[in-house]
């Protein structure tokens, strides 16, 4: 749970961020990762998409999009931690459901743009899942156990 709430709480920063620092200097930034070859070959397939990533980043659509993606993701998994924290029981199927639906959106829309982040958002939150799944298995063996 504490890894979760350090990615919910990134993503609410990282949202943040996003909305506050201008386009140039994000772009800025992402072409000098590119122009000092942190990312290997410049004709490789990570450079195509970081220079992909850097060109659809400068369109406002995009930019709205992914503010409101991380502080929306960032947002319901800080509420989904503190609900599993309190080991309020509904809370557990609400999150596994909540995170599908993510998982869901975030393969759609990776398939429509190309993206290579939003599988790895993908892939995160079906381990999250399990680990939210396994966490509700326990809990009553957990409240019996306390009683």
């Amino acid at each position: 749970m504490a890894v979760k709430a350090v990615d919910g709480g990134a993503q609410v920063l990282g949202g943040l961020a996003l909305a506050i620092v201008p386009t140039t200097v994000l772009t800025g930034l992402a072409n000098d990762v590119l122009t000092r070859d942190l990312v290997g070959n410049h004709n490789g397939t990570l450079a195509h998409h970081l220079a992909g990533a850097i060109q659809d980043f400068e369109s406002p659509r995009t930019r709205v999009f992914a503010v409101v993606f991380l502080l929306l993701h960032g947002i319901v998994k800080l509420g989904l931690v503190a609900a599993l924290h309190r080991q309020i029981r509904p809370a557990y199927p609400v999150a596994a459901v909540v995170l599908a639906a993510f998982v869901v959106y975030e393969i759609i829309r990776s398939f429509h743009t190309g993206s290579i982040v939003l599988p790895f958002f993908a892939a995160l939150d079906i381990i999250t899942i399990a680990l939210v799944l396994r966490e509700y298995r326990l809990l009553p063996a957990r409240s019996d156990q306390q009683n």
